[in-house]
């Protein structure tokens, strides 16, 4: 589903962010990719979303490699991923709702069915009856949850979640975790960031390790050790 071979990423003043990064994700896996402040994690996820191309290697998503990806051809990809960035870029001036229908309005999804899709969203994410309440008036949790709805409302095959948990208290930040188990265990592939490991044996065994741009895989953590963190 996601393959990364050698990715590079040099910036023009000569700093780089990410030297000869290689994995692979399979369809419906949920992988952490964890690492201190600077460590790469933002700059991989615009690589993924193509919102950056690397200076060196490639990334394949879905059979799509996006280093030659024409720039005509990057929405569509785009509709494919549900992205979830670190400042959620909510629009304030408008309705939980709204906020949710804008990526079915902007591909021209029918009105009646986008509503349904809509409210269907809302309700997977536990904001079913916050449809036409302003983000403004949301905890920050029920904010995530908002950004997760708009981001999944296209059905897409692959989540990426750049710190869905940051600012968030412990019972928040599990129950956004939980909200992302349940969408890789539908056939969901999820990639989530995050600066947290302690949040990481609850959830997923698999995690990857940026350090200084380089990554590593961290040991698995056995099945019988996340049933007792998750206890």
């Amino acid at each position: 589903m996601i393959t990364a071979s050698g990715v590079t990423k040099r910036y023009a003043e000569g700093r780089e962010a990410l030297r000869d990064v290689s994995f692979e994700i399979t369809a419906g896996e949920m992988v952490f990719l964890t690492g201190h402040s600077g460590a790469g994690k933002s700059t991989l996820f615009k690589l993924l979303a193509a919102i950056e191309r690397p200076t060196a290697g490639s990334i394949v998503i879905n059979g799509q490699n996006l280093a030659v990806l024409g720039r005509s051809t990057i929405p569509y990809l785009r509709r494919k991923l549900g992205l979830l960035f670190q400042d959620r870029k909510l629009l304030f001036d408008r309705t939980v709702l709204d906020n949710v229908l804008l990526p079915l309005a902007i591909v021209g999804h029918p009105p009646r069915d986008a509503r349904r899709r809509a409210q269907a969203a809302l309700a997977k994410v536990g904001l079913p009856d916050r449809e036409n309440t302003m983000p403004i008036a949301l905890s920050g949790g029920e904010q995530q949850r908002l950004a997760i709805a708009r981001a999944v409302v296209n059905r897409p095959a692959v989540i990426l979640a750049d710190e869905p948990t940051a600012n968030l208290d412990a019972a928040a930040a599990r129950e956004i975790l939980e909200i992302f188990r349940a969408f890789q265990q539908v056939g969901v592939t999820v990639l989530i960031a995050t600066h947290d490991p302690a949040s990481l044996p609850a959830v997923r065994p698999r995690v990857l390790l940026l350090d200084h741009g380089r990554m590593s895989e961290l040991p698995a953590v056995p099945d019988a050790a996340i049933a007792g963190a998750a206890a």
